[in-house]
């Protein structure tokens, strides 16, 4: 079990770390009390999870960083494998983001509505977390997409594994589709349903995937849009993008746009990305 304690001072990111731990595979929970991540834990042990996080911080109470440094040294003594990630940023950004979001600091009521007394409290009080963290970053300068780079670097074991890759085939006769980052038609190539024999069939069938692929224009194609999409997605990746939805589009969504949509899925997972395929319109009209 790959399990993360992400904890740090308020307004630093943790939000959106666990938003970014999410995406890339984990089960997240936020605001946990420190009591209960033993008993947590002993139920995650009997279940399936393989990657969990979880964000505790000081909205937990005045008590907050002596109970968390408790139960770490309880699961060490318990030989169980944690990693605890720490995020911070320096006053001048902290203040400036809770006069952007308008929310107020976890502190604000005990401190009269000083925020700078609430950001050095808290700092001085998480202290202690910060000296035993594993990872720590300061994300005073860091836009979410590098937030999101330094924190896959950290915990995935290859870069592709933060982009999952949704593969899509429709027919253009009952609408594009609306969920698609990119589109390829691919009504250009000869279509199967003007050859009885294959009228019936779909792109899934070996029979009318060799037929569409027979044309040297549907090769050629082929291997354009793979140099294409290799070219892409390491890109996405680094601007922070998470999941990436490919539509391809023929006249009635059974025999082209199939064939292409299955190609596309076995070349991307042949290259490690995580890949989801769907097609919307295989069924429609069937007899």
């Amino acid at each position: 079990m790959q399990f993360i304690i992400v904890t740090g001072l308020s307004g630093s990111g943790k939000s959106c770390a666990m938003n970014i731990l999410e995406d890339i595979g984990f089960y997240c929970i936020d605001n946990m009390p420190p009591q209960l991540i033993s008993k947590f834990i002993d139920l995650c042990r009997d279940g399936s999870m393989e990657r969990i996080a979880i964000a505790v911080d000081i909205r937990s109470g005045e008590m907050f960083t002596e109970e968390i440094m408790t139960a770490c040294e309880k699961m060490r003594k318990e030989h169980f494998d944690f990693k605890m990630l720490y995020l911070e940023s320096n006053d001048d950004v902290l203040i400036k983001r809770y006069k952007e979001t308008r929310r107020k600091h976890p502190l604000d009521s005990e401190f009269d509505g000083s925020l700078s007394n609430a950001i050095a409290y808290e700092r001085e009080k998480l202290n202690p977390l910060r000296e035993i963290a594993d990872f720590y970053i300061d994300t005073s300068y860091l836009k979410s997409a590098q937030l999101k780079e330094e924190i896959s670097n950290l915990f995935l074991d290859k870069a592709t594994d933060s982009m999952s890759v949704k593969v899509t085939s429709f027919g253009f006769k009952y609408g594009s589709t609306a969920e698609a980052d990119l589109i390829f038609d691919v009504r250009c190539l000869p279509n199967p349903f003007y050859i009885p024999e294959l009228r019936g069939l779909t792109g899934r069938d070996a029979k009318v995937r060799d037929y569409v692929m027979s044309f040297s224009q549907s090769r050629i194609l082929m291997s354009k849009l793979e140099d294409l999409i290799s070219f892409l997605i390491p890109q996405y990746i680094h601007e922070g993008k998470s999941q990436l939805v490919i539509g391809f589009g023929c006249t009635g969504g059974k025999h082209r746009s199939v064939t292409f949509a299955e190609l596309m899925a076995e070349y991307l997972v042949r290259h490690g990305y995580r890949v989801h395929k769907t097609h919307r319109d295989i069924n429609k009209d069937r007899h």
